[in-house]
């Protein structure tokens, strides 16, 4: 378990291969309750590769002196994440309390 905010990663290896590797983070909240966006790939052994990039947020809280994962979603695909992208900036630029035209 990681002791700081910094130190916390998607990285997981395994008998010496890489199988997530991550290629960058935003911390999006710190504090004792913390949020991160992480974009990483993973090793495809069939095809001896890492696949597409992936994308994650998690959120760990603090317990002594390590943080530990509390809940985490997995964004499956770049269309995905292209629509988590068009709805959060069609709320963000919509009147407080108006629905953006298309979404209700």
């Amino acid at each position: 378990m990681a002791e700081t905010i910094d130190d916390l990663t998607v990285n997981y290896e395994e008998d010496g291969v890489m199988l997530t590797k991550e290629l960058d983070k935003v911390i999006l909240t710190r504090g004792a309750w913390t949020t991160i966006l992480f974009r990483f790939v993973q090793w495809d052994p069939k095809k001896e590769a890492y696949g597409p990039d992936r994308y994650a947020i998690r959120r760990y809280k603090k317990s002594g002196d390590t943080y530990r994962v509390q809940s985490k979603f997995a964004i499956s695909s770049r269309d995905q994440a292209k629509k988590i992208i068009d709805a959060l900036a069609g709320w963000i630029e919509a009147p407080d309390g108006e629905a953006p035209e298309g979404q209700a």
